[in-house]
């Protein structure tokens, strides 16, 4: 049984991709955060992430992600001209990671306001 979230349960349109990730979101987000700035290589990716976010991916969950976003288009491997393997977002990861972003914020900012206004602390 499939548990329907975020965009495809309020009907705004198609769930993102990152949706289907459910735990795996997260170091998906990272990476293609990290993406964003410009193409990247495993050790390169692992350092940004672990300096922009405080996490470092184990290489298993690193490259687990990677394979998942590459084989849904959401990064695309990039020439090289030694044994590293960088990778780039791709137009259509790019929209994913902003309106998955967009979606966090909107959790965040509504965390944030009951927070102030509504929680007593005991």
């Amino acid at each position: 049984m499939a548990v329907v979230t975020g965009r495809a349960q309020r009907g705004d349109g198609p769930a993102s991709p990152l949706e289907g990730f459910g735990r795996y979101a997260g170091p998906a987000t990272l990476l293609l955060s990290s993406l964003a700035g410009g193409p990247k290589h495993g050790y390169a990716l692992t350092k940004d992430i672990e300096s922009f976010a405080g996490v470092r991916l184990a290489p298993g969950t690193l490259y687990e992600a990677l394979g998942r976003l590459e084989r849904l288009g959401l990064i695309e491997p990039v020439a090289s001209d030694d044994r590293r393997r960088p990778y780039r977002l791709t137009p259509t990861g790019a929209a994913t990671l902003q309106a998955h972003l967009a979606d966090q914020r909107r959790v965040a900012d509504l965390g944030l306001r009951r927070l102030a206004t509504g929680w007593s602390g005991g």
